[in-house]
């Protein structure tokens, strides 16, 4: 409990420095943290799925598309959600992501394993074709573009204040998130994961317990759509591309699964690292498809587990020279 306690506060302390931090480090940088925050609420939803429950999605991207696409249709075409309907954007972005989620959870989480993965893949490349094919809703492949942001009393074209706005969605949600997976709920989300039929024979509904898990993280991939949408200031299929679902796995793989920071800290690092080297040499991809390949081959827990691991180790090490000091003191 104690070590649980210590986490939190520096999780506390780490969100605290940013806000402090971030404001004063200039435009370029404060339009990158809030990105990279929008984002990590995607990833921290694949770690829900991953990390928690042991569903390896691949179309998350289909959610964070319909938030965003929903966010920047009613600005556009209907003038809605550019004052303070801006949070009945929000809740319907979520509604929308979770009810969509509920649609295809009928249909994937019947299969298992690969089969899981290949079925979401191509739900999500469905919502890809329909942003891609409906020219009259979405633009097709030229995308919708947003005027501006919502002002009602907050201006949100101001970039530091945005921020803000961000800022508490991400920590809002990550507090939830963890609130979940710390509960009875995401506790036999954990049992499902290391053995469904274990949790099968003891009375547990797994299929239940895995579609709401689907659909939970579903609303909160629509949420990061509609804040996507409003800090990137353009909406097109490249939002909801397989590649978005690709990237949000990649995320959470590298920072750690099972974690929720790990997630978020995986998302500031591969915003970071694009950013860095798209400056330095035109073949960043590569350097950056390295890291993932080392991360998976020499750090399959990621660096959070690396951390765990040092952690444990100067422990035991501590622990041990305890016991040698006890053995060898003179009775």
């Amino acid at each position: 409990m104690a070590n649980q306690q210590f986490k939190i506060l520096i999780v506390a302390a780490t969100l605290a420095t940013l806000v402090l931090i971030v404001p004063h480090s200039g435009s370029f940088v404060v339009l990158l943290a809030t990105r990279a925050m929008a984002f990590a609420i995607l990833a921290m939803s694949v770690d829900l799925l991953l990390g928690f429950t042991g569903l390896s999605s691949m179309g998350q991207a289909a959610y964070f598309g319909v938030g965003a696409y929903l966010t920047a249709v009613l600005a556009t075409k209907f003038h809605f959600g550019l004052g303070w309907d801006f949070w009945i954007v929000v809740i319907l972005g979520i509604l929308l992501g979770a009810a969509l989620a509920a649609l295809f959870g009928l249909f994937a989480i019947r299969a298992g394993g690969v089969y899981f993965l290949m079925i979401t893949l191509a739900l999500g490349q469905c919502v890809w074709g329909l942003a891609y094919r409906w020219n009259s809703l979405t633009g097709g492949d030229n995308g919708i573009n947003m005027s501006g942001r919502p002002n009602f009393g907050l201006d949100l074209g101001n970039e530091v204040t945005f921020f803000y706005l961000v800022f508490a969605f991400f920590a809002v949600s990550m507090a939830l998130m963890y609130v979940l997976v710390r509960s009875p709920f995401g506790q036999s989300l954990a049992g499902i994961r290391e053995r469904e039929l274990r949790m099968q024979i003891l009375g547990y509904n797994t299929w239940l317990h895995k579609y709401i898990a689907f659909i939970i993280a579903g609303g909160f991939g629509g949420l990061a759509g509609v804040l996507w949408a409003q800090t990137n200031g353009h909406v097109s299929p490249e939002t909801v591309v397989l590649t978005t679902s690709v990237d949000s796995l990649l995320m959470v793989v590298l920072g750690g699964s099972g974690t929720l920071v790990g997630a978020a800290i995986g998302t500031a690092i591969v915003f970071g690292l694009r950013e860095y080297l798209s400056t330095l040499v035109p073949w960043w991809q590569y350097v950056l498809g390295g890291v993932y390949v080392l991360t998976i081959l020499y750090l399959p827990m990621g660096l959070m587990g690396l951390l765990s691991g040092v952690r444990q180790r100067f422990g035991s090490q501590g622990k041990g020279e305890g016991l040698k000091k006890l053995a060898t003191k003179p009775s």
